[in-house]
């Protein structure tokens, strides 16, 4: 008879009948007893009464019933701590009884029962187990060091049971070898900080060689533990790989997405034109390939994972793009997964075969899966040039089906391909156009009014077809509203005497009448340009559009690393690093590939290797507005009353000074383009009333209480601009910040026979538009072999663009000889601001609302500064000390750094007294200026 007989039973009195039978004489009787409460327990009954006497049941020679007893006390251990005392005797005796399941089982236990009081006489049993003849005791004795360091970590390390586990990491046994790995795993998620897995080539090789005997789960600790390991060079990085490939045809998928994970951080560091490289690349395929043939929910799992891959290499897949192919009975989610490697894996080689295929989703009847095909087919046109043509007639073809969505879909992505390749497919406007009647999702209508806006020239009824839009304008979404008054403002600009009333209309309705702070602020800027500077207004809202990049939704590349560091976890599949969502993310170690030069630079902190020297990556997320963010150019004017050193340039267009931003109107515009506009709206926003001058800096009075910084840092001047290189011109310098002014100081030598005049002075865009803010003041003809100091005040008020690296400055010069060019680098401590000190609950909660990810570490050595000297030091440089506290005798202080386009950097920097290296933590929400910062507080403490 089956044991389910155990949950059918529901008489009162029940537990007193219990409660006789455990004490009974007969074994068979105590055994069927326990058994009931076993099942009163498992079906939510509350049996705790009988804890007293379950425990006696304890002394027993029968494993079956010792297993029932020990699963009733992890269950009721933690209500009666007091009574869970009594079975402390019982499993010190298991310890060491001659059979070893019966040791592994009260070891097992013993780190199951989460009570304080019984810990610590749990230690000296498992001191005894961990050292064990058996490798079966000795395996589970190592997971029960992991949890009882999650009750009691300090009880953990003051015992040495730490080091005793690192020691198993060399046993004989693989399963124990795998248990040790995966508890210092464990512990080491907890403490990041605590180098547990001190990996070495040594302890490597003991690893893989326990990698081929243990079972599928220890294989996976193990490769996750490689994973965390980075070869010394390319040479170990080959050899690892080649241990780790067999892993590749094992039957557990979570064993086969391990090895990959493995195998993708080691390439990283093997050479590409290596044989090996290419081989790897092909073992790489199959398994990848072979996970696609399981159940839907893992498929779905592979595909996640492979979409991460092949954005790092799509090498390895692509000739495997028939197995990306949908199938008919594949679920949505597994569908829509393969439709988007499909396109990454498009190249000129199968689009034909893409295209046929999906042209044939968009005839589906699942409506997300045939909206992402349309999709689909314009993102391949916009990566595959040669296949635009067609994805364009297959695109006309859809829109003649006449089945609405797929239209929709088909005029958004047809958009995109206009912004692609300008004046190419024009031709398809005026089938477009007969489709306006039927759209009524936003985001068609909103593109749909982009290009009737847009090639308003070549649309006899442009006009026309705008007003039409504008009958609904409130019923609008704000992305058909802001879309609609742009395109009004570009017809207004190519047909000025035909569409006043139009443009008029729109700019009444855009600021007078909506509630829209988005809608308003760009009405009143097209109004206020309009009637300024009709020729500044062209320039700006006709200008040429940059064409739009091949790939928009790739993974920015630094996330992108991490997350291939975290394959075949969570983070792979949902795309994000653990730290956004893993609760308490203070344990989460950011991972990071090796770099490919084998140097062996730390993975596990993302910036040690920039700390080291190296820039910071290429492809890293630009801090610099794209020419089409408007908020952006918007957030980083520079608000800060103009500064009176120095002559100011004139501007085109309009002088910005004091003036109120909206006053005239259109007024001025009448004669310009035609008459027939009424005056601007009088009623404005409020902030809009202030003056350009005070900036946000008033609102808040962050100047207050800032004295004046004495004693900033300037570099020694160097030679930006040799005498050979410009005809005898020889030009060096540095940059200084005086009272709040960012000085380009300049010495002029003339090296050559003739006298040189007419001096002037460019900028190229840099990264946070430093500009001249007056011209290059050299009164006097600079005769040969004499020399002139100028000193050239500059704004930060110029045009924005990203160099590389940041802080690279690239400058013309003119005279009556030649104009010559030459680049310098600025160091970034020029702009920090004097209003950069952060009230200390501000700094608190913007240091805990940063990433984690966006924290860098960097080590500034031989440096003899105490923390009070240090500090003093660096305000002068207008790096602003917050807080400071002392922990163990090393001096921690915080600091707060405003640049002159309003990003903020905080940091955090240790001083231990007789210690020549200090640590500094750099956080800001633009990772990329770290490396910067951190050259400017070496620059400053050490000079």
């Amino acid at each position: 008879m089956t044991d389910s007989k155990y949950f059918t039973t529901t008489k009162k009195g029940e537990i007193f009948e219990l409660k006789a039978e455990l004490n009974s004489d007969k074994k068979e009787k105590k055994k069927e007893a326990v058994k009931k409460v076993i099942a009163s327990m498992t079906v939510g009954k509350d049996v705790s009464a009988l804890f007293p006497d379950v425990v006696n049941c304890m002394q027993t020679d029968n494993l079956e019933l010792k297993k029932l007893v020990y699963l009733y006390l992890m269950n009721y251990a933690k209500s009666q701590p007091d009574m869970a005392i009594m079975a402390v005797n019982t499993f010190v005796k298991d310890c060491e009884d001659p059979n070893p399941l019966i040791r592994a089982l009260a070891v097992r236990t013993m780190g199951c029962i989460r009570v304080d009081k019984i810990t610590e006489y749990l230690c000296e049993p498992l001191r005894k187990c961990l050292k064990d003849e058996d490798p079966y005791v000795r395996k589970t004795a190592a997971v029960c060091v992991a949890k009882l360091h999650d009750i009691n970590a300090q009880l953990v390390e003051d015992q040495g049971f730490l080091d005793t586990l690192k020691d198993l990491i060399s046993d004989s046994n693989p399963m124990v070898v795998a248990n040790a790995v995966a508890a210092l795993s464990e512990i080491a998620e907890s403490h990041p900080n605590s180098n547990l897995l001190d990996l070495n080539p040594q302890s490597i090789n003991k690893l893989l060689t326990a990698l081929n005997e243990c079972t599928e789960w220890g294989q996976i600790f193990i490769l996750d533990c490689l994973a965390n390991y980075t070869p010394r060079d390319d040479r170990e990085s080959q050899s690892i790989c080649e241990r780790v490939t067999p892993r590749l045809s094992h039957a557990n998928s979570a064993v086969v997405l391990s090895a990959v994970k493995v195998l993708m951080k080691f390439m990283e560091m093997l050479p590409k034109d290596l044989d090996y490289y290419g081989t790897l690349l092909k073992k790489l395929a199959p398994p990848l390939v072979t996970l696609l043939s399981a159940e839907p929910e893992l498929q779905y799992v592979a595909l996640r994972n492979i979409n991460l891959i092949v954005q790092k290499r799509p090498e390895i897949l692509k000739h495997e793009m028939k197995v990306f192919f949908v199938k008919y009975n594949d679920p949505i989610y597994v569908k829509l997964e393969k439709l988007d490697i499909m396109i990454r894996l498009a190249s000129q080689a199968n689009i034909a075969q893409v295209l046929a295929e999906l042209k044939e989703y968009a005839t589906e009847v699942d409506v997300d899966f045939v909206r992402k095909a349309v999709r689909a087919i314009g993102r391949c046109a916009i990566k595959v040039e040669q296949s635009a043509e067609r994805c364009v007639s297959t695109l006309l073809d859809l829109i003649q089906t006449k089945v609405n969505y797929v239209v929709q879909e088909a005029i958004v992505v047809i958009k995109d391909i206009f912004r692609k390749y300008p004046n190419k497919y024009e031709s398809v406007i005026a089938t477009l156009c007969e489709n306006l009647d039927s759209l009524d999702e936003p985001e068609a209508r909103a593109a749909m009014i982009w290009i009737v806006g847009e090639y308003a020239e070549r649309i006899d009824n442009a006009d026309e077809l705008l007003e039409s839009f504008l009958e609904g304008f409130h019923d609008e979404s704000t992305q058909v509203q802001l879309q609609l008054l742009t395109a009004i403002v570009k017809l207004f600009l190519k047909k000025p005497t035909e569409t006043q009333e139009l443009v008029q209309q729109v700019l009444s309705l855009a600021t007078q009448d909506s509630d829209n702070p988005d809608l308003r602020d760009r009405g009143y800027i097209y109004w206020r340009l309009l009637s300024t500077d009709p020729v500044a207004a062209k320039e700006v809202v006709l200008a040429e559009k940059p064409l739009i990049s091949e790939e928009t939704d790739l993974i920015e590349p630094t996330l992108l690393e991490e997350l291939i560091c975290h394959i075949g976890t969570l983070a792979s599949v949902y795309h994000k690093p653990p730290s956004a969502f893993v609760e308490g993310s203070r344990g989460v170690m950011h991972k990071r590939l090796p770099a490919r030069t084998g140097s062996g630079e730390g993975t596990e902190c993302p910036d040690v290797g920039n700390a080291a020297g190296g820039s910071a990556p290429e492809a890293a997320p630009s801090i610099i507005p794209s020419q089409g963010d408007l908020l952006g150019d918007l957030l980083n004017l520079d608000l800060a009353p103009p500064t009176t050193t120095g002559p100011t340039p004139s501007t085109s267009g309009m002088q910005m000074g004091g003036m109120d931003l909206l006053g005239g109107g259109l007024d001025s515009l009448v004669g310009t383009m035609g008459a027939g506009f009424g005056a601007a709206p009088t009623v404005m926003p409020a902030s809009l009333n202030a003056p350009v001058g005070g900036g946000l800096g008033d609102l808040f009075d962050l100047g207050g209480g800032v004295g004046m910084p004495m004693g900033a840092y300037i570099p020694p001047k160097t030679v930006w601009l040799p005498a050979m290189k410009a005809k005898g011109l020889e030009i060096s310098g540095t940059f200084a910040r005086r009272a709040g002014v960012i000085q380009m100081e300049l010495v002029l030598t003339n090296k050559a026979m003739s006298v040189m005049t007419d001096f002037a002075i460019q900028f190229n865009r840099n990264s946070f538009g430093l500009a001249p803010a007056g011209p290059l003041q050299v009164l006097t003809p600079l005769g040969p072999n004499q020399t002139i100091e100028v000193s050239l005040p500059l704004s930060t008020v110029g045009p924005v663009m990203k160099m590389d690296p940041l802080n690279n400055l690239q400058v013309a010069v003119k005279n009556n000889i030649d104009v010559f060019y030459f680049s310098c680098q600025y160091p970034i401590s020029m702009l920090f601001v004097e209003d950069g000190k952060m009230e200390r609950q501000v700094f608190l909660a913007t240091w805990k609302d940063i990433p984690n990810d966006n924290e860098s570490q960097f080590q500034i050595q031989d440096c003899h500064l105490n923390s009070e000297a240090a500090s003093n030091k660096l305000q002068g440089s207008n790096i602003f000390t917050i807080a400071k506290r002392t922990v163990e005798g090393q001096d921690m202080l915080y600091m707060s750094i405003k640049l002159s386009n309003g990003i903020w950097v905080l940091a955090e920097l240790k001083v231990q007294a007789g210690n020549p290296n200090y640590t500094i933590s750099l956080k800001c929400r633009a990772p990329e200026v770290s490396q910067c910062v951190f050259q400017c507080y070496e620059a400053v403490l050490k000079n």
